[in-house]
């Protein structure tokens, strides 16, 4: 443990949190100061295994050498410089993962709302340019989480985000997962684009059916409209495929990404293909952040260590070796009702009110995890952990149901 470690005084950091932080979110009473890998140590010196990884962000590990070398060196050179001139590194990572995603062109941002949100506003330029100013209105899927700006919100088909911020942008349709027909009758002459994220994360690990997104693409193929896929949670190799919908064979038109694409740096990305990737023009939208050198840097290099260090391979292997745990354990436990899960996107759904309590008694025993509600555990490791960091964490869920 490091001399700057030694002197965090917790309490008085919780403390102060509460005097100064606005209270949005329900913090557990720890305080992480370091993180290796997939461990994390609180100002106690305690070490914890991370089956969270920031919320699917820190994806390659806490504290990667890779992405602190390469932040170093950037930070050392030029941090940001405005989008009002070209930066080298914002080029190369925009070529990148046009490659890796089969879109054409990027815009960049800070978060996986901003990138939601530019989806938003290409859809309706784009549909505004195809069939008037009423070609405006957006399909999303009951379940669904797009981010927490008030279109993303919007978008977003939950009261329980929604209802404190009405009224809401107009222009949005919810439907409900899987309803081909509702979805072919809801499509008009006003649809200008259908968004969904292939694995709906903040609903507790919902894996859409590869026969809906493809009968999606479809219909949308068929009625001239855009299709969004939100791979903000899903993407970056955390299915086991760098995009989620790659293990189905969709393709979208506008892909968002963001959480884990740059570790722990902030950055979203919104990527398009076609006639949709030339549908902003200068003026249109902006970030003053987006894109920055390192931002850029960090994912880059963490671009690198997926690839080099086999890191998809590893959450496709490792993903279904906790799978197979969960179930087993299933099995042995009545209180867990479902499994599910691809790649490192796992949870654990309870058939009782018992998830945050649950959540505790993963704490106490060292493991690091999130309740969705109060019956789902949600697993969002990095990609590296190994079947052993799994055996403990099913291990501590034994215990603890």
């Amino acid at each position: 443990m490091t001399e700057a470690t030694e002197r965090v005084d917790a309490a008085a950091i919780m403390d102060l949190d509460r005097e100064h932080v606005m209270g949005t979110y329900a913090r557990q009473p720890i305080v992480f100061v370091r993180g290796e890998g997939a461990r994390l140590w609180d100002a106690g010196g305690r070490e914890y295994l991370d089956f969270l990884a920031g919320i699917a962000v820190c994806g390659i590990g806490h504290a990667h050498p890779g992405v602190a070398q390469a932040v170093a060196r950037q930070a050392a050179t030029l941090t940001h410089v405005s989008n009002l001139f070209h930066n080298a590194l914002q080029a190369r990572l925009a070529s990148r993962l046009c490659g890796l995603t089969g879109m054409q062109k990027a815009f960049f941002c800070n978060s996986g709302a901003e990138a939601n949100e530019c989806a938003i506003k290409i859809a309706r330029k784009w549909g505004r340019h195809l069939r008037g100013p009423d070609c405006h209105e957006i399909i999303t899927f009951t379940g669904s989480f797009h981010g927490r700006t008030l279109a993303t919100v919007t978008a977003t088909a939950q009261p329980k985000y929604q209802d404190p911020f009405r009224p809401l942008l107009p222009g949005f349709r919810y439907l409900e997962v899987g309803d081909v027909r509702s979805l072919d009758e809801a499509i008009g002459e006003q649809t200008c684009a259908v968004m969904i994220e292939p694995v709906q994360g903040e609903s507790g690990i919902q894996i859409i059916p590869a026969d809906f997104l493809a009968a999606i693409r479809a219909l949308c193929d068929e009625a001239e409209v855009l299709l969004i896929l939100d791979e903000v949670q899903s993407g970056m190799g955390r299915s086991g495929r760098f995009l989620a919908s790659h293990r189905t064979g969709v393709q979208g038109d506008i892909v968002t990404l963001a959480k884990g694409i740059a570790n722990g740096v902030p950055m979203g990305v919104c990527l398009a293909r076609g006639s949709v990737a030339e549908a902003l023009a200068p003026g249109d939208h902006g970030s003053t952040f987006g894109g920055q050198p390192l931002a850029c840097a960090a994912a880059l290099a963490t671009l690198d260590a997926i690839e080099h260090e086999g890191l998809m391979e590893n959450a496709a292997r490792v993903g279904d070796y906790f799978v197979a745990q969960l179930r087993r354990l299933q099995g042995e436990k009545p209180i867990i009702r479902e499994v599910r899960g691809v790649g490192l996107l796992c949870a654990l759904e309870l058939n009782r009110p018992e998830a945050r309590a649950a959540l505790r008694g993963l704490l106490d025993r060292g493991v690091v995890a999130n309740a969705v509600g109060n019956t789902i555990l949600r697993f969002l490791p990095p990609l590296c952990v190994k079947e052993q960091d799994c055996d403990r964490v099913v291990a501590a869920l034994a215990e603890v149901l």
